[in-house]
């Protein structure tokens, strides 16, 4: 694991941290999106209560209604996107800083829309910085980062870079085996403790990104083993 020459960060949970409140506006952001958007025939309480059962059963809260209530994918991909409550989010102080400093060329990768994503991006003071340098997943026809490898081949072809040269950064351990099974190396971001530590495919583990990132400045690429 030498000589890296690229770091892809997911954006949620990833770059900036989402509380718990944050998480509850965005299972709400969902079943609203679900009800009033797309027609589902349920009250706002029970369609949030079914978000958070999906995630814990699916890592994804819209699975369970695309699965059992017909709902379109895509179509609840851009209604939930557009409900996303971007500006309560808090950013990292230093943050910018702190990845200038570091001695890769670096991307973000991410499950939101390009329009959230940009909408992120500029509420935590990096999109300048990742301006024509980050990817949604819509970019490449899907709606998700952890159902197959394919959409992670697509990304490195679209940027022009071997996997084998790649670090890939994501808080959720799921997207990070289909990542190590194209050959990128694999840094899982937590924020509690470390629920993922049996996952093979997983090369390290940092309690947040400045964890992260204290440990490639200090220690090069022995902070991936």
């Amino acid at each position: 694991m030498q000589n890296k020459k690229v770091i892809v960060w997911d954006l949620d949970n990833t770059l900036y941290v989402e509380t718990d409140e944050f998480k509850d506006m965005l299972d709400e952001a969902t079943a609203i999106a679900l009800v009033e958007d797309l027609g589902l025939k349920m009250d706002i309480p029970t369609a949030k209560a079914m978000v958070k059962q999906s995630y814990k059963e699916y890592r994804n809260g819209g699975e369970i209604f695309i699965k059992e209530y017909g709902i379109d994918p895509k179509a609840l991909f851009d209604a939930y996107h557009e409900r996303k409550p971007v500006d309560v989010i808090e950013p990292y102080d230093g943050l910018l800083s702190r990845l200038e400093k570091l001695p890769y060329d670096q991307y973000v990768f991410t499950t939101s829309s390009r329009n959230a994503a940009e909408r992120i991006l500029k509420r935590i003071g990096l999109y300048e910085f990742f301006k024509g340098k980050f990817y949604s997943v819509e970019d490449f026809g899907v709606y998700k980062k952890n159902e197959s490898s394919d959409v992670y081949s697509q990304f490195c072809n679209e940027i022009k870079q071997n996997p084998n040269d790649c670090i890939f950064v994501d808080d959720s351990y799921s997207n990070l085996e289909f990542a190590k099974e194209i050959g990128m190396t694999t840094v899982r971001i937590f924020y509690n403790n470390n629920s993922a530590k049996d996952k093979t495919y997983i090369d390290a583990a940092y309690k947040g990104i400045n964890a992260f990132i204290d440990a490639i400045l200090a220690n090069g690429e022995d902070a991936l083993h």
